[in-house]
């Protein structure tokens, strides 16, 4: 029964994080149907809504699918060099996936975040270009949801070695 629940699970954090990517690449699609002006990074355009909802579901999916694999995955809590070294090749693998899952969250997050807030109804004005922010977020959410598999796979192995 275990195992099915740990298919499932990885399962779950996978769609989550395939619907954030598609999600947020549905929003650059949408963002660059609206009017826009653009003279090399500058960029005088209207913000679109549907890119705004978009883009917000996105990274609400992806930060859900992130506090899910680590709350389930357990810590795999490594202090020191000497420690990692002499820990099983599971556990190391899981502490290097766990370490990948907060970049590409970092990065990924910020920019669907960049990408939507450029889409608010308030900012219908000219400036930096934001272009592809949303889709390059998207894409980092497969990546994401990837990792985070790979964390719980990797970390519910380390715990079955002690």
């Amino acid at each position: 029964m275990v195992k099915a629940g740990g298919i499932l699970l990885c399962l779950l954090i996978m769609v989550m994080d395939v619907v954030a990517g598609i999600l947020g690449i549905e929003a650059e699609i949408a963002q660059n149907k609206v009017n826009h002006l653009r003279i090399w990074i500058f960029e005088c355009r209207d913000p679109s809504h549907q890119a705004f909802k978009l883009g917000l579901a996105a990274a609400a999916l992806l930060s859900f699918a992130h506090v899910i694999a680590n709350l389930l995955g357990g810590c795999s809590c490594i202090c020191s060099q000497e420690e990692f070294e002499k820990s099983s090749p599971n556990r190391q693998l899981s502490v290097a996936c766990f370490i990948f899952t907060w970049i590409i969250l970092g990065i990924g997050l910020s920019t669907l975040v960049i990408g939507t807030l450029s889409n608010n109804k308030s900012r219908g004005s000219c400036g930096f270009s934001h272009h592809h922010f949303l889709s390059i977020g998207g894409i980092l959410c497969f990546v994401h949801g990837l990792f985070c598999v790979a964390y719980y796979v990797s970390s519910t192995a380390s715990l079955a070695d002690k």
